[in-house]
């Protein structure tokens, strides 16, 4: 029985099969990169610019709810210890 002790005897060499594996490699990159920059990218860009209104929006009606609240007039608030001085004596309140 005779065999052939020689690598790749018929086949192509391990040199072309990774050249054609990196050619491969770098076709299937650039579809990628194609499919990133035409599909990806500006979805992204049009979800975050909805993002940044809806929250520009909320900070809007947060920012009016304060200046609301600022000029609306104060309130009595009914408890007494509020508005009266710090009492320094020592001796509890009545």
């Amino acid at each position: 029985m005779s065999t052939n002790n020689t690598p790749n005897w018929g086949e192509p060499s391990i040199g072309k099969r990774l050249d054609e594996a990196i050619e491969l490699i770098q076709m299937e990159l650039r579809h990628a990169i194609t499919y990133v920059n035409d599909a990806v990218i500006p979805q992204v860009r049009r979800e975050s610019i909805q993002g940044l209104r809806t929250a520009a929006d909320t900070l809007r009606n947060l920012a009016d709810r304060f200046e609301r609240q600022s000029n609306a007039p104060a309130a009595p608030s009914g408890n007494p210890t509020e508005a009266s001085p710090p009492n320094t004596s020592g001796e509890p309140r009545s």
